[in-house]
């Protein structure tokens, strides 16, 4: 009975903020002018290791949205979904790709295919909708741009090992997780126009960070870190932001969680990422989504057991 309270509270809990992130079902304050009416903020998009998951405003219950595949990332118009796979089906027949998905059409179209063993990372979209970029190679040391019309290729840096690379709306830079071979695991940022790489954010010693992504007017960057809860050694991250410049470092969450690819609205009202509520600490199902205003105040929960295994959370633009 008290797990059921629990799920029938998350559950109520969700439906009411979705309305209010999407603009649905009265979720807009009196007075908001027509044009602000649209809801802009479409489905979340959970990866799973293996498929991708949508979850569409409203609602708390997945649909599956490929069978194979992993990070996806929708377009900034919300049309298509690029997603890739790096892992090899039993039968020898799926071997890794990047692909993308248009949303209106159902159609699937296949950018790059290679033999298996060749690495594919979570792509990132261009603001305009004509590239994706994505680290590949062997040591995971080759940041890329694929023309999605055409499948061809750009090398935009090489050299060091990087991941999760993230567009900035503006266009101009790409923040990535990047590995020093001095100073170790750090955040960086590719300047597009001159193609220079230069520091964001260093970790302490010990201290872990992940997921970097611009905020919407990329001023800063947010990230997840265990800087604030070094002793703890589960539930010990925050959610934290830096100017370009490297400083103004603040904490944005004010308790110790997991916590797992933070993303923004389409709106940049909202930011959600993948975590763990208090209430399922105990036998936590990894997969939940937590969701707040783009000024971190009191979050709302997605309940879902069903994105156990997590790996990537996506927000789609309505279409």
């Amino acid at each position: 009975m008290i797990e059921l309270n629990r799920r029938t509270l998350l559950r109520a809990a969700a439906l009411t903020g979705a309305a209010a992130a999407t603009g649905l079902a009265g979720g807009l304050v009196a007075g908001t002018p027509a044009a602000a009416a649209e809801a802009v903020n479409g489905p979340w998009l959970v990866s799973v290791g293996w498929g991708v998951l949508r979850i569409d405003p409203g609602r708390t219950t997945p649909k599956r949205l490929f069978e194979d595949g992993d990070n996806a990332k929708t377009s900034p118009d919300g049309r298509y979904v690029a997603w890739v796979n790096t892992a090899r089906s039993g039968d020898g027949t799926l071997e890794p790709y990047v692909a993308v998905y248009d949303r209106v059409t159902g159609q699937k179209r296949t950018l790059l295919a290679d033999p298996f063993g060749v690495h594919y990372g979570a792509p990132t979209w261009s603001p305009d909708g004509t590239e994706i970029a994505l680290v590949t190679g062997e040591q995971n040391d080759k940041l890329i741009a694929v023309d999605v019309a055409t499948g061809a290729t750009r090398v935009l840096v090489q050299g060091h090992a990087m991941r999760d690379p993230d567009w900035s709306r503006d266009g101009s830079m790409i923040v990535l997780h990047w590995f020093s071979r001095s100073e170790g695991w750090q955040l960086r940022v590719l300047e597009l126009a001159t193609g220079t790489v230069r520091k964001l954010y260093a970790p302490q010693a010990g201290e872990r960070v992940s997921g970097p992504v611009f905020t919407p007017d990329s001023q800063r960057v947010v990230f997840c870190t265990t800087r604030w809860y070094p002793d703890r050694e589960t539930y010990n991250q925050s959610l934290a932001s830096v100017r370009l410049g490297g400083t103004g470092l603040k904490q944005l969450t004010d308790e110790p969680r997991f916590y797992l690819s933070p993303v923004f609205s389409p709106d940049g009202r909202y930011c959600a990422a993948l975590s763990i509520p208090p209430a399922n600490q105990e036998y936590p199902d990894g997969g939940n989504i937590i969701v707040s205003t783009s000024g971190f105040g009191e979050p709302w929960w997605i309940p879902g057991d069903e994105y156990d295994d997590s790996s990537r959370l996506d927000w789609a633009r309505a279409i």
